[in-house]
């Protein structure tokens, strides 16, 4: 329950009723006046009540690490999550002990999750939001070595003049790949393959 319509005598009893109805504070709501309402007057004039319509308002951001810590849990790994958010990038840095068990083997199970939690994310915004998962500083490290495994392929590409194929990698992976070979004199790089099996090549450059 998102929205509700509540009464009272007057609107800030409407308000309160609304706001407990659906257990959030003042700072969550968007509220809208329906009615002012009227007291009665010595019987003359009868009363009518205040009518107010109030809608928890959503933080996608908030939801998306709702559902990771719901999820982490489920997976017996206690976690804590800190949100930083960017026009439309947000990064959820997350630290707690058994991390490496939500980051998997190469980080399988982080990209599985920062998929899902994209998706809840992405329910409740109004723009297109970017997640990240970050744990205890993983995308960094992970970026780092990605750089280094470029640069040191490129070397044997350049060398052998064999191109050579890359293992499956999620699209902000194979991105830095590309961005590091960019503007490389002697080799390129290109995308093969579609979905989950999607790669990348590193060709050399034809002199």
């Amino acid at each position: 329950m998102n929205k509700v319509t509540a009464t009272g005598h007057d609107i800030e009893e409407a308000i309160k009723k609304g706001l407990n109805m659906l257990n959030i504070s003042r700072e969550k709501a968007d509220i809208n006046v329906i009615d002012e309402g009227k007291r009665g007057f010595l019987g003359l004039w009868k009363s009518r009540p205040a009518v107010v319509e109030i809608e928890k308002v959503i933080n996608p951001a908030e939801e998306a690490a709702n559902f990771f810590k719901a999820v982490a849990d489920e997976m017996g790994v206690q976690v804590k999550v800190e949100i930083s958010k960017r026009g439309k990038y947000c990064d959820l840095y997350l630290s707690g002990d058994d991390i490496g068990i939500l980051i998997g083997k190469r980080g399988q199970t982080i990209n599985a999750l920062q998929l899902l939690t994209q998706l809840v994310a992405n329910r409740y915004s109004n723009q297109y939001l970017n997640i990240t998962l970050n744990p205890e500083g993983y995308r960094d490290r992970r970026k780092e070595t990605l750089e280094n495994l470029a640069k040191k392929l490129a070397v044997q590409v350049s060398k052998t003049s064999k191109s050579v194929t890359l293992e499956p990698m999620p699209a902000h992976e194979r991105k830095i790949i590309h961005h590091t070979l960019k503007k490389h004199p002697l080799v390129r790089t290109a995308s093969i393959e579609e979905g989950p099996k999607r790669r990348i090549v590193i060709e050399p450059i034809s002199r």
